[in-house]
């Protein structure tokens, strides 16, 4: 159920975005290197091998000391904290809403064309692909994010004020793809996540699902996801990366990686992704879901 945005409880709309926004940071701090690392993987069209592995993930930063390389895999951290703690605010409240609006107003539909057991999974499996497509609002900031992360040289000693100004609906470049990415990547994610806890795990209200069921759940409704939307997945990343004036279409993008780098390109970066995201998930939904009743008791 989605939380109302008055009163005090444990599901309240405030303890939903002060937990869910604090897990987002703490996820920031720990994942953000390895996201860092999986989009410079994504972008790169040169041949991969080990001796270039250190150039394309630390960059003009490949030779300095161990502590240096590290932080070089924090560039555009602030637009990185905007972005995540929005995002996780967002997926965590918006799901839920919108199952809730499916539920009472085509739940009778579902039921007919799924069954019960299988129309409620696919209830919120199209309440996390509305969720995802709505969350192209916050292009922008991942568009921003991933300049900072692959291309700095677009900034220009810019401030983030200035580029808002300046370049306006450029930062959109990509919505569509970004939709399409959305769309079924979040449709699996929820999806899958309760297709396992329903027939793997046996929990048929997912709100009473324990630690370790969630930790399952989320892990394969996480590959899943992840999995199906690489592709698109690369496909946006190349469009937002490349510098505001240069606008490259996604059909372009999709040409050119076939012609040059070939099918396998599609999924490139999809390994560290893959192997980040379990304990990522984990980590964020167990912290929100230990802090949203604790913030629960006192807003």
């Amino acid at each position: 159920m989605s939380p109302s945005l008055s009163g005090k409880g444990k599901e309240s709309g405030t303890a939903r975005i002060l937990g869910s926004g604090a897990s987002g940071v703490a996820e920031l701090l720990v994942f953000h290197p390895v996201d860092t690392v999986a989009k410079r993987l994504m972008s790169n069209k040169a041949k991969v091998s080990f001796s270039t592995l250190s150039p394309i993930i630390f960059r003009d930063q490949a030779a300095a000391p161990l502590g240096r390389k590290l932080l070089s895999l924090f560039p555009g951290l602030g637009y990185a904290a905007g972005y995540k703690v929005s995002q996780r605010i967002y997926k965590f409240g918006g799901q839920p809403w919108f199952s809730e609006i499916i539920a009472r107003n085509y739940k009778d539909e579902f039921t007919r064309a799924f069954g019960e057991r299988k129309g409620k999974m696919m209830m919120q499996a199209t309440a996390g692909s509305l969720t995802g497509i709505g969350e192209v609002v916050l292009l922008p900031l991942d568009a921003l994010k991933i300049k900072r992360q692959v291309n700095p040289e677009a900034f220009r000693g810019r401030g983030v004020i200035r580029i808002f100004m300046e370049e306006g609906t450029t930062l959109y470049r990509g919505w569509g793809w970004t939709m399409a990415r959305n769309a079924p990547g979040s449709f699996a994610l929820f999806g899958a996540s309760a297709v396992t806890k329903e027939y793997v795990l046996g929990v048929s209200d997912y709100s009473k699902a324990t630690w370790t069921q969630n930790f399952i759940a989320s892990i394969a409704g996480a590959v899943a996801s992840i999995t199906i939307a690489a592709p698109l997945d690369v496909v946006k990343t190349r469009i937002q990366n490349a510098n505001f004036e240069h606008k490259v279409p996604g059909v372009t993008v999709v040409k050119d990686l076939l012609r040059n780098e070939g099918p396998a390109a599609f999924f490139k970066g999809l390994t560290p992704k893959i192997l980040v995201v379990g304990p990522k998930l984990v980590f964020s939904y167990t912290l929100a879901q230990s802090l949203i009743p604790l913030f629960g008791k006192y807003v």
